[in-house]
């Protein structure tokens, strides 16, 4: 939830849009984005890259939009096998886009189901995706990591569920899936102070599968696993992640429903009024308690 960061630093010199044609093979597509780079590194694989870096990558709807779009066009194509998300360096996404949520009252919220389709990588895609995880990685951007089947991070990835000091509580997800991963005690110590953790404790408690020295390699190797899974029988591969998959689905679609709704529900509190305004303000909250 740190939207209103100043402007990272440059995206890995890697991927900067442009040295893209130097470095990866644009991917075919007659879909012209906004908010996001879709490539293809290496033979099979598919790359999107998180690009709002005056906004440190924060979520929005329309980069969702897009993603969902991208990610359902990969998914469909035969030349991809797997799929890489990213940001840059300074951040992979630092948060939801808070200007964009913090006059939603209850209704608008519940009514339009809203964030609702952040879940939908987690849902409609069938091939397997790797995120590849440095620098802020918080609120929305910690949950929509979560959601990846592969978790990649540098060790000086800065994880966090901070919805707490907006006066709200993460809704995509994030108290069922970091729960699920590093147990309940410590995911409920994040989830209520809001404290962050780092790339290396992320790989320590199991919520990441690897922790990078380095952006750069953090990056690379999730490219290199995407590539070796692409390498493999594209059924085999998908049936793998069903059946994964499937060990943890179980109850977890009622957590995430239950979630939302208490997510929703606190659109009618003064005091996620008064956390996200204080926020956007970049005044201290007083809180209402109420």
């Amino acid at each position: 939830m740190l939207a209103s960061l100043r402007a990272s630093r440059r995206v890995s010199s890697q991927f900067l849009p442009s040295t893209l044609p130097r470095i990866v093979r644009s991917y075919s597509s007659s879909t012209t984005y906004e908010h996001i780079i879709v490539s293809t590194p290496k033979p099979g694989v598919g790359l999107v890259t998180f690009n709002r870096p005056k906004a440190l990558n924060a979520l929005c709807s329309p980069l969702i939009v897009e993603l969902n779009g991208a990610l359902k066009d990969l998914d469909s194509s035969k030349e991809i096998g797997a799929i890489v998300i990213t940001g840059s360096e300074r951040a992979f996404a630092a948060g939801a886009d808070i200007k964009e949520m913090k006059d939603l009252t209850f209704s608008a919220a519940y009514g339009t189901d809203f964030i609702e389709m952040w879940s939908d990588l987690t849902v409609r895609v069938k091939k397997p995706i790797i995120a590849a995880v440095n620098g802020y990685a918080l609120g929305g951007g910690c949950e929509l990591a979560m959601m990846a089947d592969i978790l990649y991070c540098s060790t000086g990835t800065t994880f966090g569920q901070p919805e707490i000091k907006l006066g709200t509580i993460p809704g995509a997800g994030g108290s069922q899936r970091l729960t699920k991963a590093i147990g309940k005690s410590r995911a409920m110590e994040l989830i209520l102070t809001g404290n962050n953790f780092s790339g290396k404790q992320a790989a320590e408690w199991g919520l990441a599968a690897k922790a990078f020295e380095t952006p750069d390699e953090c990056l690379n190797g999730a490219i290199s696993t995407a590539e070796k899974i692409a390498s493999y029988s594209k059924i085999a591969v998908k049936a793998g992640k069903e059946v994964v998959n499937k060990s943890q689905d179980q109850g977890i679609k009622e957590g995430v429903d239950f979630e939302r709704r208490v997510f929703h529900s606190l659109f009618g509190s003064k005091d996620q009024k008064i956390g996200m305004t204080a926020f956007a303000t970049k005044t201290k909250p007083e809180w209402s308690h109420e």
